[in-house]
């Protein structure tokens, strides 16, 4: 199939441009700046999902339109109340409206866990907007969706604005390791390529007009998370634990009661969380040290 991804520049949206380009499709990556994981078969278009011209150029002879542009991190979002109701809701918008008129199969949006509840700010508010309109677009003009609403994500190509990512990165440069809220806090941590995996498996019609949950399967609290950080490391981290309420995060559970419910989709096989973090600080300790290591049979050495 034709497939057009929005926002596949990014963190999330590489990995998924990844799977369908090897699985078979055709992927055309829309984004602000060009994406460095890019392969030779990916057609690449650059520019604002507010560009009305470029979006309906990306959409035309799509079979399947995914969307995985906008500000997704929670403070970002808070600070830029304007801009996030600009890109993400009008961007959405400017996206659906094109899929109207070029006669898209199927449009996939990438939500959030938040949207079940009261945390999440201006994120949260956005996300929901825009399922509004999508299940809007679908009852009034027939266009099939798919809404995936994504848990706590981590793995390769995520920068400091992804926790997991932030608490490695303090965790090696400075020993010590910032968190918002308290130590009991509760999250089901994904990595990037379950999280894929499971994108991939929605292309079946199965899923059209769903709200499938993509989440992991190993419940951890924040403290006991950091506790594991540092005896990866072999050393004694800082914890300062701020508690702050105004945070927009959840505590325990994103979830208020909501007539709404989603079904939650899990890859038979998956990352093993302890793993996956390892892998995490392998690289972000390679990216750190770059000129002092080499890799030799699967393992780091000096030079």
């Amino acid at each position: 199939m034709n497939i057009t991804v929005f926002g596949g520049s990014g963190f999330l949206g590489s990995h998924i441009c990844d799977k369908l380009t090897e699985h078979g499709h055709t992927v055309t990556i829309v984004d602000i700046q060009p994406s460095p994981w890019r392969t030779e078969t990916q057609r690449m278009l650059t520019g604002s999902i507010l560009d009305e011209d470029l979006v309906r150029k990306a959409v035309h002879g799509a079979d399947i339109v995914f969307n995985y542009a906008g500000i997704a991190d929670i403070g970002e979002a808070n600070a830029r109340p304007v801009d996030t109701a600009r890109i993400n809701v009008l961007g959405n918008v400017i996206i659906l409206e094109s899929c109207r008129i070029e006669k898209v199969q199927r449009y996939i949006f990438a939500s959030s866990l938040y949207v079940y509840g009261k945390s999440g700010g201006f994120y949260r508010c956005s996300k929901q907007a825009c399922e509004l309109y999508i299940e809007n677009y679908q009852s009034m003009h027939g266009l099939p969706y798919t809404i995936l609403r994504y848990g706590s994500l981590y793995g390769p190509r995520a920068d400091n604005r992804n926790a997991i990512h932030r608490f490695v990165h303090e965790a090696l440069t400075t020993g010590t390791i910032t968190y918002y809220g308290p130590p009991t806090a509760l999250r089901e941590y994904v990595h990037v390529d379950d999280a894929s995996t499971a994108t991939l498996a929605v292309l079946d019609p199965e899923f059209i007009n769903q709200n499938i949950i993509i989440s992991g399967n190993q419940p951890m609290r924040v403290g006991d998370l950091f506790q594991m950080i540092g005896e990866m490391l072999d050393k004694k981290l800082d914890i300062k634990f701020q508690n702050d309420p105004n945070s927009g995060h959840y505590q325990i559970t994103p979830y208020t009661f909501m007539p709404k419910i989603g079904r939650k989709l899990v890859p038979p096989l998956t990352v093993d969380l302890g793993q996956g973090i390892l892998r995490v600080m392998e690289e972000e300790h390679k990216r750190l040290h770059e000129s002092s290591y080499v890799q030799e049979g699967g393992y780091l050495v000096t030079t």
